[in-house]
């Protein structure tokens, strides 16, 4: 029986700088053995795998889509080279895959078919502010999206402050791009003085701020860090 490939899960960069300063050469060493990508859009990887060096065509090589349409007839097809002793690689947008990112459920059908799934290291902006906040890394839940309406946003704040204090748990969570200086508002309005809160923005990228303070110290500041847009990560403790 012919030996099954391995589904490779591939980082990119956090923003617009040179992979070199973010990925480990040995990713962009195997990336060029790979021929066969499952992703998310096609333009981006088509630029991802252009600043990696890629030496030929990349109309050469096979794209699959993953997206919120996708079906699991369509996450057994994506498996299919892999299967037949091709190596493929599931390459995030952004960041590293299946963490607050597509591709669990591929990484799952990929275990139940005996495919083996290899992560390569890459930055996480979960991880990477979670590390510079100062808060808890034993004991953190990372909540994804909080409701966007101010009323059940500002309960579910004050919710997550009672649990970062009774279990001693750091908290983190995202917010849309265009709704994350209203979220910081709602954060010093709505917590304690004595809770802290962390606020990493554009990690990794030139424009990196990551700011760790209580909120009566938040409170003090003339100026809040301009959010806008920008890929934001919202961390709160005792």
């Amino acid at each position: 029986m012919k030996e099954k490939g391995k589904l490779y899960l591939i980082p990119n960069t956090l923003g617009d700088v040179p992979l070199s300063k973010i990925l480990p050469q040995g990713n962009l060493d195997l990336i060029m053995t790979i021929k066969d990508f499952i992703v998310e859009d096609l333009k981006n990887a088509r630029r991802f795998l252009s600043k990696a060096g890629w030496r030929g065509r990349i109309e050469e090589l096979n794209f699959y889509m993953l997206n919120e349409h996708s079906r699991a007839k369509d996450i057994q097809y994506h498996l299919l080279k892999a299967e037949k002793g091709k190596n493929i690689g599931l390459l995030s947008d952004a960041g590293v895959p299946c963490i607050a990112d597509p591709g669990a459920d591929i990484v799952a059908m990929a275990h139940l078919k005996g495919i083996q799934v290899i992560p390569l290291v890459g930055p996480s902006s979960i991880l990477l502010s979670l590390m510079a906040s100062g808060f808890n890394g034993q004991n953190f839940s990372f909540l994804g999206y909080l409701p966007r309406d101010r009323g059940p946003r500002e309960k579910t704040l004050k919710e997550l402050e009672k649990t970062a204090y009774s279990k001693n748990q750091t908290q983190i969570f995202i917010e849309a791009p265009y709704r994350n200086n209203h979220m910081l508002e709602s954060l010093i309005k709505t917590l304690s003085n004595t809770t802290k809160i962390c606020v990493a923005r554009d990690i990794s990228l030139n424009e990196e701020i990551i700011i760790s303070q209580t909120v009566a110290e938040w409170k003090k500041q003339k100026t809040l860090p301009e959010l806008h847009k920008r890929n934001t990560i919202f961390l709160l403790y005792k």
